[in-house]
């Protein structure tokens, strides 16, 4: 099944399979394209841009001053960002009982924003920030506040970039010379990070061990906007597949997860998604 957007045909199949069952969903960065937010890999699945690792933001300050620098000037086109046609799509099809718990590798909580319930925001989400040092958690804007007192003529200086997945904007080294990075407001120090796991860093095992238990849970898995190239992601394809519950691909795409999926559809999901609700009667 493959094409621009689904088919009539393609969709009925969808909805046949999943009719009757409740399907764990796992969501990737495909699922918030549509709201403005890229994502790291096109549907060729090749990776656009060279993201921070975790080792890179431990480094020193000059590092985390960087990531700051960046995610500072990206943070209110990301944050203005809504959900779109999929995401209520998703909404109402947990409403409808088709739905039940929902995995996102995404950090945007548009799920949320849409009015799903029950997700496990596997990577974590970005407005939170947590002190590495202390370990002291504080709202994103809060710290977005900070950062635009100490640096007042900033903002203005690097508007209008194009954002990034992670939320941010290419900056040159000479823009942030003079950049104030945010202090923690218990301890002082310097080790502010956005409360998501960056790249080399591991999910929490607990966290981990909760979406296994909601595939476990599940009749199938239905995947949305994900290429599955991250390991993160595919082993709850895997994991479906092995207890031979039916595994739902719906992306643009071919994805590390086909030879899995019990159906496979290419498609944009702003279209295959409301018309997989009404389908199912959500």
């Amino acid at each position: 099944m493959s094409g621009e957007s689904a088919t009539a045909t393609d969709v009925a199949a969808v909805g046949a399979l999943m009719r009757g069952r409740t399907f764990a969903v796992l969501t990737g960065a495909g699922i918030s394209t549509e709201s403005g937010i890229p994502d790291y890999r096109g549907p060729d699945g090749v990776m656009r841009v060279t993201p921070m690792t975790y080792r890179d933001f431990r480094s020193g300050p000059e590092a985390r001053r960087r990531y700051w620098a960046r995610a500072y000037a990206g943070w209110v086109r990301f944050s203005g960002a809504g959900p779109n046609a999929g995401h209520v799509a998703v909404a109402a099809l947990q409403r409808a009982g088709v739905v039940g718990t929902v995995i996102t590798q995404n950090v945007d909580r548009l799920h949320q924003r849409a009015g799903t319930g029950d997700v496990i925001d596997l990577h974590g989400t970005l407005d939170r920030v947590r002190c590495l040092g202390c370990g002291r958690e504080a709202a994103r804007d809060d710290v977005h506040t900070s950062i635009r007192e100490a640096n007042p003529a900033y903002a203005e200086a690097v508007s209008g970039r194009a954002l990034r997945p992670d939320g941010d904007v290419d900056v040159a080294d000479d823009e942030f010379a003079a950049f104030v990075a945010p202090l923690c407001g218990a301890c002082g120090g310097d080790s502010l990070k956005p409360d998501v796991v960056f790249f080399g860093e591991s999910v929490p095992k607990e966290r981990v061990a909760q979406a296994f238990a909601a595939v476990d849970a599940a009749d199938g898995l239905l995947v949305l906007g994900s290429s599955l190239t991250v390991f993160s992601g595919y082993r709850f394809v895997k994991h479906a597949a092995a207890a031979a519950k039916p595994v739902v691909i719906i992306t643009q795409g071919p994805t590390r997860g086909d030879g899995e999926a019990t159906l496979r559809l290419d498609a944009r999901l702003g279209d295959a998604l409301p018309a997989l609700a009404d389908a199912l009667g959500a």
